[in-house]
């Protein structure tokens, strides 16, 4: 088994059902002791910003803020340097404990061997 599980989302209100399952999913690793690494990018890049998970809705799915803070206590959650930048999100405007880092760092977070990765 992976000691960590990468999940990229890569959507958001445009597209709750997609969003919720790389939630869901990611935070279902942290409870199984999983060491997760969420990363945020396209419209999934809005939840860096306090209140915003908190306005996400979907029916007969757990809330997003929940969610997010469930991985942010057990993993970690990064946010696209180039999707925070196309939204005029910077670091002073993030959740406590997420982080800003591009490419490269996903790249080599997800080419480690011990790694297993989704994008949703």
């Amino acid at each position: 088994m992976a000691d960590t599980l990468v999940v990229k989302a890569t959507s958001g209100m445009d597209a709750p059902e997609r969003c919720n399952q790389a939630f869901t999913i990611a935070a279902a690793a942290a409870a199984a002791g999983i060491t997760v690494e969420l990363w945020l990018t396209g419209e999934a890049s809005w939840f860096a910003i306090p209140g915003r998970a908190e306005e996400f809705t979907l029916e007969h799915a757990p809330p997003l803020a929940e969610l997010l803070r469930a991985i942010l206590e057990s993993g970690s959650v990064t946010l696209c340097t180039q999707c925070a930048a196309r939204r005029g999100i910077d670091a002073d405007d993030l959740v406590p404990g997420i982080r800003i880092a591009g490419a490269a760092a996903f790249v080599e977070s997800v080419m480690r061997e011990d790694v297993r990765s989704l994008i949703y």
